[in-house]
């Protein structure tokens, strides 16, 4: 279709001219000027799964009896089985969507089987030459019958341009809702329109910016609408959704180390928190807007390396250890507030005070008092190697260890099977190597995992470590490990399994 929207954009640059002042303006006299619009009070509710609440409260005459009225400029992707309309003393008795919008390719293609006129100018005289043509497809481009030729018209930029004598009665300039209603008065009222639509969504971006001296970040959070329905909305009462109602998710995001057990001060409907915008707001069709919600100085905030090792690793080589910054979202020293799920970009100052752009990643709905370590990238000067130093077999008092379990066909036991399995144990010792190219000592956070991961179940202890460790999980367990400025540490730790 690429080719007929370019031709018929060529074809109709100045058809407008040609159409009635009626067609132009629309056939309701309550319609607006091209500069204005026919919405009224309006609210719009959005949510972040492209899904919005839009209420349309305009001031119409609605005479007595039954009458059909036009309501444009509402959502050209308005799902027409959720609208809800209501005025006093009137009830709705039919609706129609006409969400055929008046475009240069949507008139081409009305136009099949109809006839045209087609102006031409010479581009070297400017004498216009005007024919009459019956358009027969727009297939792959315009196919035209010129009395007794068939004729292709060209899409390469000529000044050609075609005159239709009316625009079809389906097309709208604007996204359009008809409703017929039915009143037992005449007279001036408040009408509400009430309908979802997708296309109107949000997210949250947040801006951090890094003080690693002074161990603080400042975050600026930015809501950002996104309009694709095909209409502006004028000067809207706008609330945000911070939650899906359609799709529930109770998973957190890995970098939330651990959900907050505070309550945010801010309104809540069932289990989502509400985002107004301070002021109303135009959201225009095929925009991104920006608005600012979140403004905190001075959150407490330190920079975390970390890096994980699996059960039985053997790096080939040295890995860069992973550089995280950490903050919480109390009330007491944090953020103070819940966050939407979005993007967090992190900057900090170089030596001249420029903000720099150092690392993002994304969070999830995160309650009031999380903890959160959110990774920006690999740290440039600190790396790791995990290597298995040494893993043999020991002996135990008992070797064997026998398992039953039965085979059930239709509900019946049919037979019994007694397997023996060898009983495993092993000890294993793991060497880690840190290096440290930074001026200052750092302290890097190992995480062993595969501890217990395998299918049959493992069990395992401890028997020699030169850090101490702590177990976060039957699965991982934790060190802190301290690496000197410029120089580099080796940390053993033993293991016995038993399988």
């Amino acid at each position: 279709m690429k080719t007929l929207h370019r031709t018929a954009a060529m074809l109709l640059a100045a058809s407008a001219l040609a159409l009635p002042a009626s067609a132009q303006q629309g056939s309701d006299p309550s319609d607006p000027t091209p500069e204005g619009t026919a919405q009224g009070d309006l609210s719009v509710t959005i949510y972040q799964n492209g899904q919005a609440l839009v209420q349309d409260v305009r001031r119409l005459n609605i005479p007595n009896g039954r009458t059909r009225i036009e309501f444009p400029d509402v959502s050209a992707q308005i799902r027409p089985a959720t609208l809800s309309f209501n005025a006093d003393n009137t009830a709705i008795v039919e609706q129609n969507f006409d969400f055929d919008i008046l475009t240069p390719a949507k008139l081409m293609e009305k136009a099949i089987g109809e006839t045209v006129t087609l102006i031409r100018t010479n581009p070297a005289t400017g004498v216009e030459t005007v024919e009459r043509a019956e358009v027969l497809s727009v297939a792959g481009g315009v196919v035209v019958r010129i009395g007794d030729r068939i004729e292709v018209l060209r899409d390469d930029g000529l000044p050609v341009r075609v005159v239709f004598d009316e625009v079809p009665q389906n097309l709208r300039a604007r996204p359009t809702l008809s409703v017929t209603l039915d009143s037992n008065r005449s007279g001036t009222r408040d009408a509400s329109l009430r309908y979802l639509t997708p296309g109107l969504g949000w997210t949250s971006d947040y801006v951090a910016l890094f003080d690693e001296r002074r161990g603080t970040v400042d975050m600026q959070g930015w809501v950002t609408l996104t309009n694709n329905t095909g209409t502006t909305f004028h000067s809207a009462d706008t609330l945000l959704i911070a939650g899906n109602p359609s799709r529930a998710n109770g998973q957190m995001r890995p970098d939330m180390v651990r959900p907050g057990t505070e309550t945010a001060d801010r309104e809540r409907l069932g289990d989502f928190y509400l985002y107004p915008l301070e002021e109303r707001t135009t959201i225009a069709n095929a925009q991104t807007k920006q608005v600012s919600f979140l403004d905190v100085q001075d959150v407490r905030a330190s920079r975390i390396y970390e890096i994980g090792v699996g059960w039985l690793a053997n790096d080939e080589d040295f890995r860069p250890v992973s550089s995280a910054i950490a903050f919480n979202t109390s009330a007491d020293g944090g953020l103070g507030d819940a966050l939407p799920a979005g993007t967090v970009r992190f900057y900090q100052n170089d030596a001249q005070g420029n903000p720099q752009f150092i690392g993002e990643n994304s969070i999830g709905h995160t309650p009031m008092g999380s903890v959160l370590s959110l990774r920006t990238g690999d740290a440039f000067d600190i790396f790791m190697q995990a290597e298995v130093e040494d893993r043999g077999r020991i002996t135990a008092d008992e070797y064997e260890r026998s398992r039953r379990f039965r085979v059930i066909e239709d509900g019946e036991t049919v037979r019994e099977i007694r397997e023996e399995r060898a009983v495993e144990y092993y000890r294993t010792t793991m060497r880690y190597t840190f290096t440290n190219a930074k001026p200052e000592p750092v302290t890097v956070l190992l995480t062993q995992a595969g501890l217990d991961r395998y299918w049959w179940g493992r069990d395992f202890r401890v028997t020699a470590e030169d850090v101490e460790g702590e177990q976060l999980n039957a699965d991982q367990r934790l060190y802190r490990v301290r690496v000197p400025a410029n120089g580099e540490r080796v940390v053993r730790v033993t293991y016995e399994t038993r399988y």
